[in-house]
């Protein structure tokens, strides 16, 4: 394991795994919460598979459960890097694939490969199916358990767990800290030690700014961020809807040929195409939704721009932690535009940073002024969840003039 380590290049042990590491070969559960880029794979990987070397038995020890098939991939990469001088076996189980994928999973499922890499849904068509051995779980790990519960996850991971042995040691990691990640973490784990590192914060080497701009502008403030940049090799822009990536996509060919746009509407062959060429630098500018801003270790990457600001002050220290990973440095730009100003400004006071606001080409005209006030949208209202759904109509009342009717 210390030979394929030194392959990778991996020399000194970040925050997150100085302090997970030893809790692990403890025999401790642990609830640990870092920032995306600080490690945090190498820092449950790492020990558990010092713990499986050492008693090899070719048997499922080890299941990590994981959001979605992107990150699943990525971490069992990085397993067969770290497990390339070592007979430990791992395969990754998710969606999207072939028949011949599904084979694979079940064979894996049944005969034991020694880790298992799943996305919830997945995993539950197999164990429905009744042939999963889990007999010798000895190491449950959810990776970016924040996500999954933000997706609706929380149901299928408990219904997961029923499946596994009781006594066993249980590793969640987290980008962020919500209650209901507690609440998960009060189910599942046993007096679990708990580490923080740098809680929802931009990584250090993250240069940000923000244009404002008119809607009509964001296509030009990128074409002028982009255009005759050859040292920038790697530019990574956020939409947030896939209705949209296309159409940035189209709109900014006339200035770069070598663009390429991935959301959920390609199906997984595509993706994995479009991901591996973005890696080895043959596409210089992906344009992605919310897909890519948690658990792709993509290295290297010069700019990121939002094109829209995150609703979610989280989602944004996710998108702008894809530049500046493990201690490099890195642009974030964000497009600001009117009704976006009071958003970004609770970004703001999130991560406790007035980002620079940078004035516009002259060429472009002016943007908006910067005026952070919450703009009213009667077709919205809170709703108990914390989403939003129509405004309800007043209709009339003979004793009363008007209600709302709830």
């Amino acid at each position: 394991m210390l030979e394929a380590i030194s392959f990778m290049g991996f020399e000194q042990a970040t925050p997150v795994q100085e302090k997970a590491v030893p809790e692990i070969l403890a025999g401790n559960d642990l609830i640990a919460c870092a920032q995306t880029g600080t490690g945090k794979t190498a820092a449950f990987v790492l020990p558990v598979l010092d713990i499986l070397t050492k008693d090899h038995k070719h048997e499922t020890s080890v299941l990590i459960i994981v959001p979605t098939r992107e990150l699943a991939i990525q971490i069992d990469q990085a397993i067969q890097g770290f497990t390339y001088f070592t007979p430990v076996q791992s395969i990754p189980v998710y969606g999207g694939g072939g028949g011949s994928d599904w084979d694979a999973e079940k064979r894996a499922l049944t005969s034991g490969a020694d880790i298992i890499v799943a996305t919830p849904g997945r995993l539950i068509s197999h164990l429905n199916m009744g042939y999963v051995k889990f007999d010798g779980i000895k190491h449950l790990i959810l990776d970016e358990a924040d996500r999954m519960l933000d997706i609706g996850f929380f149901d299928d991971i408990i219904k997961i767990i029923e499946y596994l042995p009781k006594k066993r040691q249980t590793l969640m990691f987290s980008a962020t800290m919500p209650s209901k990640i507690r609440q998960l973490a009060s189910k599942i784990l046993t007096k679990p030690k708990q580490i923080t590192i740098e809680m929802s914060k931009p990584a250090e080497g993250v240069l940000q700014a923000a244009y404002l701009t008119y809607d009509t502008q964001k296509t030009k403030v990128i074409s002028s961020l982009i255009k005759d940049k050859p040292e920038l090799t790697s530019i990574l822009i956020f939409s947030s809807t896939k209705l949209k990536v296309n159409d940035i996509v189209r709109d900014l060919r006339s200035v770069e040929r070598n663009i390429h746009g991935i959301s959920s509407a390609l199906d997984q062959e595509k993706r994995e195409e479009v991901l591996i060429n973005f890696r080895a630098k043959r596409t210089r500018v992906l344009v992605a939704t919310d897909v890519l801003s948690r658990g792709i270790d993509i290295k290297d990457i010069d700019l990121v721009i939002n094109y829209d600001v995150p609703n979610d002050a989280e989602d944004y220290v996710h998108r702008v932690g894809r530049t500046a990973r493990a201690k490099t440095t890195g642009v974030a730009i964000t497009l600001v535009n009117e009704g976006d100003m009071f958003n970004f400004k609770r970004i703001e006071d999130f991560i406790e940073n007035e980002v620079m606001k940078i004035p516009l080409p002259p060429e472009l005209g002016e943007g908006p002024e910067w005026k952070p006030i919450k703009i009213y949208d009667p077709s919205k209202r809170p709703n108990k969840k914390g989403g939003s759904k129509p405004g309800k109509k007043k209709f009339y009342n003979k004793n009363k003039n008007f209600k709302k009717k709830d």
